[in-house]
């Protein structure tokens, strides 16, 4: 499984999540037509939409002389496959230690 790191710490911004949340909505979207929908300029969009892709959360397609940004849902699904796993693990932890210190289920 490939490190979630990235896509948690690009999650980890409300603008980005915000744009996000507008490539989702839209299917594609370039940066100029993003920075209608969020409270940040074009430049700004498109910085978060750097970061968004270095994480692989949206991928760029060249469309004449923009950039179009799709959704990218494999980061999202290794990441929250992560969580489970983690989930998981602590669920086990703490059944053995309800059986240590109880004596039961």
């Amino acid at each position: 499984m490939a490190d979630p790191g990235p896509v948690f710490a690009a999650l980890s911004d409300p603008t980005r999540r915000a744009v996000l949340e507008a490539v989702a909505s839209r299917g594609t979207a370039t940066a100029t037509e993003l920075a209608g929908e969020v409270p940040v300029t074009r430049q700004a969009v498109a910085k978060h939409l750097q970061v968004l892709a270095d994480a692989g959360l949206v991928s760029p397609e060249r469309a004449g002389r923009e950039q179009r940004y799709r959704l990218t849902p494999a980061p999202f699904t290794e990441a929250v496959a992560w969580m489970a796993e983690v989930g998981a693990e602590w669920d086990r932890r703490l059944a053995r230690l309800r059986r240590a210190v109880g004596g039961h289920s």
